[in-house]
């Protein structure tokens, strides 16, 4: 498999980066956790420099995480792998058509405390770009793709407040820089592109509260979490 210069840096991050650089929580040592899989998917773009990210929006309506922005995914079915998980729920959100990925790589497992999931981010790059759209307006709202350049600048990245205090990374994405972008996925994002040394310095002191249509839910962990877990970041 023969991927693109610009895209090496992720493929060199799966092999060696950890839990602990890419988040604070790491997954249950008494396994009870449920098992889930994103599709963490790149693709080129007509521009020179780095590619862009797939990115879809959740539906408004949704009674969790409305609006939020995400990776495809979902939970793993009886006897699937996160790799099969990953893809066939792009394919069942979206349209994506599996054929047309390259999958690469897998990062390690990653906990989301309220939800008690085990997510696994699958690593993939889409050779061809083909056509997606919305398939399951129940759970997607829009889909957004997302140059890195346009993460990686300054003017896009904030800080995001939730009225239970939580504070974590974020970026302003979509035509009018209108969607925030928080998160399980945004934390993802920030902590991979520090690893791979492509972030550049912003301003922390940029804060945003989130909007009323996404405070559904509480970001903070619901259960106790494991001793090395660093809350305060």
């Amino acid at each position: 498999m023969t991927l693109p210069a610009w895209l090496e840096p992720i493929v060199e991050a799966a092999d060696s980066i950890t839990v602990h650089e890419l988040t604070r929580f790491m997954p249950p040592e008494d396994g009870d956790a449920r098992r889930g899989a994103v599709l963490m998917l790149f693709a080129d773009t007509d521009r020179d420099g780095r590619g862009e990210i797939l990115l879809t929006e959740r539906a408004h309506h949704m009674r969790s995480h409305p609006g939020q922005v995400s990776f495809p995914g979902g939970s793993l079915d009886p006897g699937e792998s996160a790799l099969e998980a990953a893809l066939r729920e792009a394919e069942e959100e979206i349209g994506l058509d599996p054929t047309e990925i390259e999958v690469f790589g897998e990062l390690p497992e990653l906990w989301l405390p309220p939800s008690n999931f085990a997510v696994t981010p699958v690593l993939g790059y889409w050779r061809h770009r083909g056509e997606v759209s919305v398939v399951s307006p129940d759970e997607v709202h829009e889909i957004h793709h997302v140059e890195i350049d346009h993460l990686l600048d300054p003017a896009n990245r904030i800080n995001v407040r939730h009225p239970s205090g939580w504070l974590g990374p974020g970026f302003l994405i979509g035509p009018d820089r209108d969607v925030i972008l928080w998160g399980f996925t945004a934390g993802i994002i920030a902590r991979l592109f520090d690893f791979v040394g492509w972030s550049r310095e912003w301003d922390t002191d940029q804060v945003r509260d989130l909007p009323d249509y996404m405070l559904h839910g509480d970001p903070t962990p619901s259960e106790s979490v494991r001793p090395n877990t660093r809350l305060e970041e």
